[in-house]
C-alpha cells in the first residue's frame, strides 16, 4: 500500500528525521519527542543486542502497558526477534502448558509476580544508558524484515490452548492504514494507549501512531484523568459506559471512539454524540491483525463494509476475510502452522449475514462469546471447574450484560455436599477475572431426565427462565 511506501525506514527513525521537535509519547509525567523516542529505541536495542539477543528469538513480554514496555517492543521487533506481549492475568497453570511450545530465548518481566518466568533468562531493560556507551551494532534493514514474523499474539481456540497469531511488521501497517484513513488520525491527533498490547486492538493503536506520526498517550491513570488532551480512543462500550456516566468528568477532547468486543446499544452512541464525540464500530480478530469492518456507529447491528486493504465473503453463512494484514500463521514447537484458509480466504467460524448494504456479525459458529472486550471460552472455564474432585459435570453460559456485552454463568453438577460459595472461593485463583462466573447455579435433575447427554441449549433455556424469575 502507498501508506508503507513512505517508510525506507523503521517508522520512528522516519519521523525522527522528518518531524524530530514533533510529540510523539504523552505520559504523566512528561512528553517525549520523536527524535527522543527514536533515539531511546536505538539504545535499548544496542542494550538488547549486547545481552545476546538474536535476530529469530522469541522474546516474552509479562507485564502492563508502560512506555518501557512499549519502547522494549519496538527495540526487540528492530533487533529482528519475535515478541510476545504476555497478560499478567493469565493463569500460570496455562502459561506453564503454553510457553514450551513458543520456543522463548528470554522473558522481560515487567511485574516481578511470575514464578515460572524465572525459569527463563531474564532480560534486563533499565540500565542500558550505563553500558551501551559509543557501542556500535550492525543495524537489521527495515526493508528486508518488513515481511518476517515481528509479534505473537494470543488468540483464543475454540478448543484446546491458544493460539499464537504471527504478524508481520508490513501486516501490523496495513491494518493501521485502513482505520486512520477512516476516523481522520492525522499528526496533531493523539490516540490513547487504552487497551493492552497483549491484545490485537492494543497493537492496532501504536501501530496507527507510527503510521501516522501522531502523538500517543501512554498514562497509568483512571481513564478519565488519562483523556486529557486525548483526540482518539480505542475503548470497549463498557470503559465509554462509565466514563459518560461519571458526573465528575468535563472537558472531554475527545473527538472519535473506534469501539469493539461487544455489542453497541445505540443509547450509549446517542450519549457520546451529545458530548460531541463521533462513535465508529468495528469487527476484527486477532489473525487479521485488528479491525476489518467498521463503520459510524447508528443503532444498527451491521459493523459495515469491508476497510481499505481487506475483502469479506459469505459461506454457509460464515464470515471469510482476505486481508493485506493477515497472519503469516500460528507459531508452534518451532514452526509456523497455517490458518484456517479456504483459497486463502481465512474461515473465522463468526455466523455473518449482508443486510441493508452492510455486514452483521450474528453470532459464533462455536460457543465462544466476548465479555468486556475479552474473548472467553465456555469449555476452558468448564474444565477448571470439573477438576474440582466433587464435581461431576458444569457449563458455562454467557448472559447479556449491558456494560461488559456478556458474562459468564455457571452451571453446576455436583455432590450435594458441595457449598456453591466455596466452590466460587475454590476457584477464584484459578481463572482469570474476565473468565471468573458472575454466578452460581446447581443444574436441575430434570435436564439430566432420560440419561442422555445434556442439551447446552436446554441448559441455557433454563438458566434464562430461573433468572427471570
Amino acid at each position: 500500500m502507498a501508506e508503507l511506501a513512505q517508510f525506507k525506514d523503521w517508522p520512528w527513525q522516519h519521523w525522527a528525521n522528518l518531524r524530530p521537535n514533533s510529540i510523539a509519547l504523552v505520559t504523566e509525567s512528561q512528553s517525549m519527542t520523536w527524535e527522543s523516542v527514536s533515539q531511546q529505541i536505538t539504545d535499548l536495542r544496542t542494550y538488547f543486542l549486547m545481552q545476546g539477543v538474536e535476530q529469530g528469538q522469541c522474546i516474552v513480554l509479562h507485564g502492563k502497558n508502560s512506555v518501557e514496555l512499549l519502547l522494549s517492543q519496538l527495540a526487540l521487533i528492530a533487533c529482528g526477534a519475535r515478541v510476545l506481549p504476555l497478560n499478567p492475568r493469565l493463569p500460570e497453570r496455562l502459561l506453564a502448558e503454553l510457553l514450551p511450545h513458543l520456543n522463548v530465548s528470554s522473558v522481560i518481566d515487567f511485574t516481578d509476580e511470575s514464578n515460572l518466568l524465572a525459569n527463563y533468562r531474564n532480560l534486563d531493560y533499565q540500565l542500558y544508558y550505563h553500558f551501551i556507551r559509543d557501542e556500535e551494532v550492525a543495524p537489521v534493514i527495515f526493508q528486508e524484515v518488513i515481511q518476517q514474523p515481528a509479534t505473537l499474539i494470543l488468540t483464543s481456540g475454540s478448543t484446546g490452548l491458544p493460539k499464537a497469531a504471527v504478524h508481520s511488521v508490513a501486516a501490523h501497517l496495513n491494518s493501521a492504514a485502513g482505520v486512520v484513513n477512516l476516523m481522520n488520525y492525522q499528526q496533531g491527533d493523539c490516540w490513547l494507549l487504552s487497551l493492552p498490547l497483549f491484545h490485537v486492538s492494543g497493537q492496532g493503536i501504536v501501530w496507527r501512531w507510527l503510521l501516522k506520526g501522531g502523538s500517543l498517550a501512554v498514562k497509568n491513570l483512571p481513564l478519565a484523568q488519562a483523556l486529557h488532551e486525548v483526540t482518539h480512543a480505542s475503548l470497549v462500550p463498557t470503559q465509554l459506559w462509565r466514563l459518560l456516566n461519571d458526573k465528575s468528568v468535563t472537558n472531554i477532547a475527545l473527538k472519535a471512539v473506534l469501539l469493539g468486543g461487544a455489542s453497541i446499544p445505540s443509547t450509549l452512541t446517542d450519549l457520546a454524540q451529545q458530548h460531541g464525540i463521533a462513535c465508529w464500530s468495528g469487527y476484527g480478530m486477532t489473525e487479521m491483525a485488528s479491525t476489518v469492518c467498521a463503520k459510524r456507529a447508528d443503532g444498527k447491528k451491521g459493523v459495515g463494509l469491508p476497510l481499505k486493504g481487506k475483502q469479506v465473503r459469505l459461506v454457509d453463512d460464515e464470515i471469510q476475510i482476505q486481508s493485506n494484514s493477515q497472519a503469516l500463521g500460528y507459531w508452534f514447537d518451532g514452526q509456523l502452522h497455517p490458518l484456517n484458509c479456504l483459497d486463502n480466504w481465512f474461515k473465522t467460524n463468526d455466523k455473518g449475514a449482508f443486510i441493508d448494504g452492510e455486514y452483521q456479525v450474528v453470532g459464533r459458529l462455536d460457543n465462544l462469546f466476548i465479555s468486556g472486550g475479552e474473548c472467553v471460552q465456555p469449555e476452558d472455564i468448564e474444565s477448571v471447574i470439573n477438576s474440582h474432585p466433587d464435581v461431576s459435570q458444569s457449563f458455562i453460559i454467557p448472559i447479556d450484560d449491558v456494560q461488559f456485552g456478556q458474562r459468564p454463568v455457571a452451571v453446576i453438577e455436583a455432590n450435594e455436599s458441595v457449598d456453591l460459595n466455596q466452590l466460587a472461593d475454590w476457584l477464584k485463583d484459578k481463572l482469570a477475572p474476565y473468565q471468573y462466573p458472575m454466578a452460581f447455579y446447581y443444574l436441575d435433575p430434570e435436564l439430566k431426565a432420560g440419561g442422555i447427554k445434556v442439551s447446552r441449549q436446554q441448559v441455557k433455556k433454563w438458566l434464562l427462565a430461573r433468572i427471570k424469575e
